[in-house]
């Protein structure tokens, strides 16, 4: 028996919540027709070229949860081959509980926020962290980056799912949003100057 990649995130009492409030038949079309992706495709390698930040979710052994922030450049997460997106692992606060869940439990999940473009995107997966690996450090740092790696994390993709837009706010970075007014300001400026030009008043 097949069994959809949907159920990694939809278990019997998930099921069961489904049915109960009415949304369980269009979530068991979709199984029928395999369930979430699986493989990186163009949108998602495109989602991943657009993140500056995203957010790595891992557990204990015991199943205690924890979400850690993950950022840098648009594109620091990158695409290592059709099932695994790999990122450094930067020096924070040396807390290392992520590294530390992870050494115990592979099971993980990478949520990317999108809000300019009211996406996201979740991504179920299994990760390992990868110490000691120079080259594979520096294939995963961003260039020009002033960061320090102390490893390396690789995510293996289980299954993927990119999100409806509802209820996510648009926002914009601060860069982009200083670009977008460096361009006004530009355009502002040239128009001000062939109007002096027209009018006899060269500047």
């Amino acid at each position: 028996m097949n069994v959809p990649s949907s159920d990694v995130a939809f278990t019997p009492a998930v099921k069961t919540v489904q049915t109960r409030r009415g949304s369980r038949g269009a979530y068991a079309a979709m199984e029928a027709k395999g369930g979430f992706r699986t493989a990186i495709d163009a949108r998602l390698r495109e989602a991943l070229a657009m993140a500056n930040s995203a957010y790595l979710v891992t557990a204990s052994a015991d199943g205690q949860p924890y979400a850690q922030h993950r950022g840098g450049p648009r594109g620091f997460m990158r695409v290592v081959d059709d099932h695994t997106i790999g990122f450094a692992d930067y020096s924070g606060n040396r807390q290392y509980i992520s590294t530390g869940n992870l050494s115990e439990n592979p099971q993980a999940f990478l949520f990317l926020m999108d809000y300019a473009h009211r996406r996201r995107v979740k991504i179920w997966g299994r990760a390992r962290v990868i110490e000691g690996d120079a080259a594979l450090n520096a294939t995963l740092m961003p260039a020009g980056s002033k960061a320090a790696a102390e490893a390396a994390i690789l995510f293996e993709i289980v299954a993927w799912d990119l999100n409806c837009p509802q209820h996510i706010p648009q926002k914009f970075d601060a860069e982009d949003v200083a670009a977008a007014l460096g361009e006004r300001d530009a355009r502002i400026a040239a128009l001000e100057a062939k109007v002096e030009r027209l009018r006899g008043n060269p500047t």
